[in-house]
């Protein structure tokens, strides 16, 4: 007997959330009412039919669904064993115990086992639950008798007269199995769903499942790995009832437990209504700040109130005197009917001076006081924006850093950040920015949630800065914002492209790593070799090499990384009507006679430098950067030796023939000149020596998930 008190969760169908009826066994090996998978595929299949695949997900069956109608259900039971007969048009069925989207296969419905344990252990939980109400024999007359028994062969219940007779002795019907009184009744072999015809006798151990052996031959279990069922009965037993034991055996160790989690559910309460508690205190606080800077700005526009109306009264009383018989101009009125001289002049000298002003004040008329209160505004901009990121605070969420150096901007924007004390202590983050724009007065954050420490951001605009920072979550508590961060975008799009390894390339002093991304130049046995055609003051030539792709028009942007011991690398760009003259020109342009800057003061070399030279170069070298010697360049030598960035970039305008030289790490202009674009441009490079040079690598979602990893 199985002990059934307790137990009525495992019984409970996640779908209709009622005993289970007809079982069946999903590949997840969560258990569903037959009806209730037949309910969720008609919804599933009308929901591909009536909004398509996406609204599918809004319309999951997940939710408590209404019956099908009876013919439906009719029509689905009579299609038998034909294909896809259950199936509807996606194979996709959202199991309502795991959430999952599980695939059934070709067979959809008809591919599932009914779990017949599972239905006994629910026809005797029936039984516990009603065993004041008897099972009534199927053949008495009127009025039937209780019965006592149940064939499983005939599936039908018999009281012991009616048994007698349904089963005579001596016959075949004598044999068939019989248990106590039941309304269960299951097949006494499992049949294969796969070949109908067939029983199941091996069971798949890649699958977890129950198959026959045509299943084995040729099926979909061919190559699978296949036990003997009564291999597997007596393993899969065994593991159960020693799992049972263990549990059974810890039974003390789970009532602490259960004890434990009894306190936590109270210490868990008491702490809720504590935080209740302080939240809302901080909240009353904020209330009375409020109210009291409340209290503040209405005084004090209620005294200017005041104020204002009480020079407004006295400044309209005065004009009121101007009116004829009416207070100033009455009272001078009367002053002029006095006739004694002496009593005139006294009197009339200060009033003639009122009078003056009140004249005055006709011809410029100002009201006394302003009418508006622009002054008494309250400005809530800033305070309305930190108010709406309120939110809980906890002083073990670390606050995580954006990295600036590994964050990186390219075609992408790709933005790290870790925490300081290397704990990985939030569920996810939260990554906001903002693109730097003076003549916008409010400042609009876009968000993105993250799952881990990195994020790669597209669709930034080209020559713009942009401003970054991230906050961690965990539930509900959240981290405050990290630094800002800003960092520029590239100048203009980026031009991908490759080192071109047949154009003049040179195998014997340059080499090219297999993705043509890298290129070498190695001071070795060449050099050597070709020493003995070096004459004093005279050095070897450069070795030149040139992109795959050339640019017609338009403004682009490229980067590279140029190794730190390099003793001489030059980088710009060559036209295409002048590459043949760039890889066959004679001059040895690092021989001390042609360098640009030779120490003379004459300026003959560098007219015949700027004359000679097919293309446009600078100077990198040594970890340092030479701007090129030009009129508008300064003319200590020293101003015009930059340090070396990690990262250099170019930016080429073939509207406006401009090319510029940047630093990529922040964008940075560092040199721009005048170029002739009237031919397609490549972007090239010389090297000399011991020297490397590596192309920038694009952001790509691959390049942000290797970052993330280190």
């Amino acid at each position: 007997k199985v002990a059934i008190k307790g137990i009525e969760r495992e019984l409970i169908c996640p779908a209709c959330k009622e005993l289970f009826t007809h079982p069946l066994i999903l590949p997840c090996q969560h258990n569903v009412c037959h009806k209730c998978v037949k309910e969720i595929l008609f919804a599933f299949e009308d929901s591909f039919a009536d909004a398509g695949s996406e609204s599918s997900n809004q319309s999951s069956p997940r939710i408590k669904l209404s019956s099908p109608s009876t013919d439906r259900i009719d029509r689905i039971s009579r299609s038998g064993t034909k294909r896809n007969s259950l199936t509807p048009r996606s194979s996709l069925f959202p199991c309502p115990g795991c959430q999952r989207d599980i695939d059934l296969g070709e067979r959809g419905i008809n591919g599932l086992f009914r779990n017949f344990t599972l239905e006994t252990i629910v026809e005797r939980y029936r039984q516990a639950a009603r065993a004041a109400i008897a099972i009534m024999c199927n053949f008495c007359k009127p009025p039937p008798q209780e019965s006592t028994k149940s064939c499983m062969d005939c599936s039908a219940s018999y009281c012991n007269e009616c048994f007698k007779i349904h089963h005579p002795w001596g016959t075949l019907k004598a044999q068939h199995e019989y248990v106590g009184p039941t309304t269960n009744f299951r097949p006494k072999i499992l049949m294969c769903p796969e070949h109908e015809m067939e029983r199941v006798n091996m069971y798949c151990e890649i699958c977890r499942r129950p198959v026959c052996h045509l299943c084995k031959l040729g099926g979909c279990h061919a190559n699978h790995r296949v036990t003997t069922m009564s291999t597997a009965y007596k393993t899969l037993k065994e593991k159960l009832s020693k799992d049972i034991d263990y549990l059974i055996s810890k039974e003390s160790q789970v009532k602490a437990h259960i004890t434990q989690l009894d306190l936590l559910l109270k210490e868990t309460e008491c702490n809720s209504e504590r935080a209740k508690e302080e939240a809302s205190q901080s909240f009353e606080k904020l209330y009375h700040v409020l109210e009291e800077r409340k209290s503040v700005a209405l005084r004090a526009i209620e005294a200017s109130k005041n104020l204002r109306l009480e020079k407004l009264q006295t400044q309209a009383e005065e004009y009121q005197g101007l009116l004829e018989n009416n207070g100033l101009v009455g009272y001078a009125q009367e002053v002029l009917k006095e006739t004694d001289p002496s009593c005139f002049v006294q009197t009339a000298k200060q009033l003639h001076v009122r009078i003056q002003k009140a004249t005055e004040s006709l011809k410029s008329f100002r009201p006394a006081a302003e009418t508006t209160f622009e002054d008494f505004v309250v400005d809530i901009a800033k305070q309305e924006e930190i108010l709406g990121d309120l939110s809980f605070h906890s002083n073990g969420l670390e606050i995580p850093e954006i990295n600036e150096k590994q964050s990186k901007m390219y075609n992408k924007a790709l933005i790290s950040w870790e925490c300081p004390g290397k704990t990985d202590s939030a569920d996810i983050y939260v990554l906001e920015y903002h693109k730097l724009n003076r003549e916008e007065e409010t400042t609009t954050w876009q968000e993105i949630e993250v799952c881990s420490k990195s994020k790669i951001i597209s669709d930034l605009d080209d020559d713009s800065s942009y401003a970054f920072r991230v906050r961690g979550y965990k539930g509900s508590i959240c981290s405050p914002w990290s630094r800002e961060v800003v960092l520029r975008t590239p100048p203009a799009p980026v031009f991908s492209f490759l080192f071109d390894d047949k154009c003049g390339y040179n195998s014997e002093h340059l080499l090219l790593n297999p993705g043509r991304t890298s290129v070498e130049s190695r001071a070795g046995f060449p050099l050597l070799l070709g020493s003995d055609r070096m004459q004093v003051g005279c050095y070897t030539t450069l070795d030149y090499i040139i992109s795959d792709t050339g640019i017609a028009k338009g403004k682009h942007f490229w980067a590279f990384r140029v190794e730190a011991y390099s003793y001489l690398v030059k980088v710009g760009v060559v036209s295409s009507n002048k590459i043949q003259k760039l890889f066959h020109n004679t001059h040895d342009v690092s021989s001390p006679r042609y360098e640009q800057d030779s120490g003379h003061d004459s300026g003959s070399e560098d007219a015949f430098f700027d004359s000679s030279q097919p293309f446009t170069l600078v100077t990198l070298g040594m970890k340092k950067f030479f701007i090129p010697m030009t009129p508008a360049a300064p003319k200590d030598p020293a101003s015009r030796i930059l340090p070396l960035p990690s990262c250099l970039g170019i930016c080429l305008d073939c509207d406006k023939g401009k090319l510029g030289f940047y630093d990529a790490g922040c964008m940075k202009c560092l040199y721009e000149c005048n170029v002739d674009c009237s031919g397609v441009m490549y972007p090239a490079f010389a090297l000399m020596g011991g020297a490397a040079v590596h192309l920038e690598e694009a952001v790509t979602a691959k390049y942000g998930e290797y970052h993330d990893d280190i």
